[in-house]
């Protein structure tokens, strides 16, 4: 280390020279060396910094040497011992024993940390097989440009070295931090795994990645009741994870004292009929829960809650801790069994009304008191129930008035007091349960809130069963306490839609998680599921036995915060809009005047937009100017913007912008122009570039864009695009080559595609309302449709409207209007409308 003081040199050295330097060979001294020499103080990263240096020095075989040492100092008695200053480097060979190293470092406040490391055995040869199967390859950042550049760089690795295996590459991902923006790339193979990397690395859709954003919130298990059976269910998984099927296993032990099936019996056969009773299907139900919440438990995702939706609350008890597995089995078992007993007195019907609506629907057919709603699922999803002459009336009236129903194929009439005459034989059945204090908390859908678990008695099961479900209500108290993730570890989601719809409701950002699907447990529904919970902030932990891999380091987002020499622009134009300074108030006309300077030098993008050899500001530059404008005065369309005369960029020196926007009109409408003139000649008269109209839209936001394409719209390859337009005249760079993917549909005569900024200008995109070269790369899908003699720019716009800003990709429909005019919608990765 070495202070490089007279007091501290002397403390450490004599120190080292006690603790090392004895009964040492003359010429086997401990060499000393210093960090410090080569990269100063490190502070509190001291200790780190110096194993990071002798992990190197053991890997290279060489100790580095001290600098800046002219001559040990005086202050230390360096024949006391066999300690020698390293003042050149020296190899480091192999000897007889291991290699080892000390290092002793001061920290903050005086603070010492020492460290002996010692040189690890080699490893052997042998390499175990690569694991064969569904892979899931973890990826994140700390912004959306930070985790496309890290599949960018992920993908040149691997594509590059066809030695590496998939499950290595796993193993040391999932090790990695974990930031903010995530997403999984799931895959069978390397060719999958790599075509799922590039197209996160070009912001497109693929059905093999997940991405998200981590969010905030405690995790609810939600257990539906019955409805998401499927045949076989979980049959594959069962024979593939251990876990799970150990898991079922033990569900089926608690329950063949009560039943007379055999579990894994009916949940492996194709019988479609074996689980049809209510008293076979609601057990199999039960059982298959518990082991994908023991399932989901082993990849370390967890509930800090539960909740249940009828029967689903006896699975929510045990997985609690408010009941055994033993009691849990025996109530499920014994109260489906008792229903059996009402086969044929009633029938339930789901109905898309909220309670009010529902309320009133039952009184206007005149059944109030023979159905009620038996569930409140949703805002506007009630279960409503009673005898089955009642309830078809119930029916005719939703069919005849067009209200979205489902008859529910169960022959009574559950949460009814139709459910009234099983209450003694339920609390005989149920008599010696022993209900717990719940180590998880447990919300009761019977009480919309928090429950003692020690309550759940027999005389609660009949409770839950003749009172209504008031599922909708104990969501909204999940939401109120903080919960941000709702998990429904159930063979097929039968209640994340209206769990959604209350998150939607309470204007929560709360997000909701799957585990099957119906008919499909495979490994990739798994792995989807899982990736899910990563992505938007639950830690999973995937499966990784393999060595890991060495893989590229992460990619730094750089910001440059020094003060750029050939930069004049205003401060607040680096610091807010791409081009624009602050808004300057004209005093006598109600018009605003915006200042920029423009070159190559501040904005080294714009070289990678030329037209036949020139460098020119784009016209959707000068787009984006009216738009900023247009949003500081309060307008919120582009009536007309005409293009003039094209600005052009120096190889030197700056443009100076002004872009003036005049006072309203009687209708509110406000007339703009762009001028520009040299920064250095402040004689030079101004040209004037564009005038047009800004105004308020008095029309609705149009709908979204459908996607995919339609099957008429046929792809186009792009891989000699952008040489195909150089060849017209366009001379685009990288930051203009945005255009990713194309199709033309001959029907309609409409261009599709999809484009995205490079990494480089992703990081601007919220520096404006829709960047520049975004937007010119949208006309590219045009362009490449026009015939090959002409080259076009854009010279007049109208009715340009920005919906939503800081857009890093759209998706584009491009309808020819004609010869030269195209209409453009532009949308983001969901469909909603972006620019129009």
């Amino acid at each position: 280390h070495g202070t490089g003081t007279e007091l501290g040199d002397p403390i450490e050295a004599e120190a080292l020279l006690a603790t090392y330097g004895r009964d040492r060979a003359d010429d086997r001294p401990v060499w000393l060396g210093s960090l410090k020499s080569n990269i100063g103080h490190t502070q509190a990263a001291a200790g780190v910094a110096g194993i990071i240096k002798m992990v190197q020095a053991l890997r290279h075989g060489e100790l580095p040497a001290t600098l800046h040492v002219d001559e040990p100092t005086p202050h230390v008695d360096w024949a006391a011992g066999g300690v020698s200053l390293l003042t050149g480097a020296r190899s480091w060979p192999e000897v007889d024993r291991p290699r080892r190293a000390a290092v002793s470092s001061f920290g903050v406040s005086g603070t010492n940390a020492h460290v002996i490391l010692e040189q690890a055995e080699e490893a052997g040869a042998e390499q175990t097989p690569e694991t064969p199967g569904v892979l899931s390859w973890p990826l994140s950042g700390g912004t959306a440009a930070a985790l496309r550049a890290h599949a960018e760089r992920l993908h040149d690795h691997v594509a590059e070295r066809p030695e590496l295996r998939g499950d290595e590459v796993a193993a040391a991902l999932v090790r990695r931090t974990r930031f903010d923006r995530r997403a999984v790339v799931v895959g069978t193979g390397r060719a999958e795994l790599l075509a799922g990397l590039e197209a996160l690395a070009a912001g497109v859709p693929h059905d093999g990645v997940v991405q998200g954003a981590a969010g905030p919130g405690k995790t609810v298990f939600v257990y539906p009741g019955q409805g998401s059976q499927w045949v076989r269910m979980g049959a594959r998984l069962l024979a593939e994870s251990p876990v799970f099927a150990d898991a079922l296993a033990e569900c089926a032990r608690a329950l063949a004292p009560y039943t007379d099936f055999d579990l894994l019996d009916v949940l492996t056969g194709d019988d479609p009929a074996a689980l049809e009773p209510v008293e076979v299907v609601q057990p199999a139900l039960w059982a298959v829960m518990v082991a994908l919440t023991r399932w989901w438990e082993h990849h370390g995702v967890r509930p800090d809650a539960v909740i249940g939706h009828s029967q689903g609350e006896i699975a929510a008890a045990h997985v609690a801790g408010a009941l055994s597995l033993e009691d849990a089995a025996r109530v499920v078992a014994q109260r489906s069994q008792a229903l059996t007993a009402l086969a044929g007195t009633g029938g339930m019907l789901s109905v898309a009304l909220d309670e009010a609506g529902a309320q009133a629907l039952l009184g206007a057919r005149g059944v109030a008191d023979e159905v009620s709603v038996a569930a409140y699922n949703g805002p506007a999803a009630v279960v409503v129930a009673g005898p089955a002459a009642a309830l078809d009336a119930v029916q005719e009236h939703c069919v005849r008035n067009d209200v979205r129903h489902r008859r529910i194929p169960v022959t009574y009439a559950s949460h009814t007091p139709l459910v009234q005459p099983l209450a003694a034989e339920l609390e005989a059945r149920l008599a010696g349960i022993e209900p717990r204090a719940a180590d998880i908390p447990f919300y009761s859908t019977v009480t919309a809130g928090p429950l003692d678990t020690t309550t759940l008695t027999p005389d609660y099961w009949f409770t839950n069963l003749r009172s209504p479900v008031r599922f909708h209500q104990t969501v909204q108290a999940l939401l109120a306490d903080g919960y941000g993730h709702f998990l429904e570890p159930s063979p097929h989601p039968g209640l994340l839609t209206a769990v959604e719809d209350t998150i939607d409701a309470a204007g929560s950002d709360a997000v909701t998680h799957a585990t099957l699907h119906r008919d499909d447990d495979s490994p990739r529904r798994l792995a989807l599921a899982l990736a899910h919970t990563h992505a938007h902030g639950l830690d999973a932990a995937f499966d990784s036995t393999a060595p890991p891999a060495d893989l590229p380091t992460y990619p730094f987002q750089h910001r440059h915060l020094w003060l750029s020499p050939t930069a004049n622009a205003p401060a607040a134009s680096a610091a807010h809009h791409l081009f624009l300074g602050a808004p300057v108030p004209l005093a006598t006309s109600g018009g605003v005047l915006f200042t920029a300077e423009v070159s190559l030098a501040t904005h080294p993008w714009l070289a990678d937009h030329a037209v036949a050899g020139t460098v020119l500001l784009p016209g959707t530059a000068l787009v984006e100017l009216a738009l900023h404008a247009a949003d500081h005065v309060g307008c919120d369309r582009i009536d007309e913007l005409t293009l003039s005369a094209p600005l052009l960029l120096p190889a030197t020196g700056a443009v100076r912008l002004q872009v003036t926007v005049d006072g309203p009109d009687a209708e509110g409408r406000r007339a703009l122009g762009v001028h520009a003139r040299p920064a250095a000649d402040d004689e030079a008269p101004w040209t004037a570039h564009a005038e047009g109209v800004l105004a308020r839209a008095a029309d609705a936001p149009p709908a979204g864009l459908p996607w995919p394409p339609p099957a008429t719209a046929t792809p186009v390859d792009l891989s000699d695009g952008y040489p195909r337009l150089g060849a017209r005249g366009y001379d685009y760079g990288p930051v203009f080559q945005g255009l990713r993917r194309l199709w033309r549909d001959g029907t309609g005569g409409a261009a599709f595609a999809e484009v995205a900024l490079p990494d480089g200008a992703a990081a601007d995109a919220d520096r404006s309302g829709v960047h520049p070269a975004l937007l010119d790369a949208a006309l590219h899908a045009v362009l490449l449709g026009a015939p090959s003699d002409r080259t076009l720019l854009p010279f007049s716009w109208s009715g340009v409207r920005l919906h939503a800003t800081g857009a890093a990709s759209l998706r584009v429909r491009a309808s020819r209007l004609g010869d030269d005019a195209v209409a453009l919608v532009m949308t983001d990765a969901a469909g909603d409308p972006v620019v129009t």
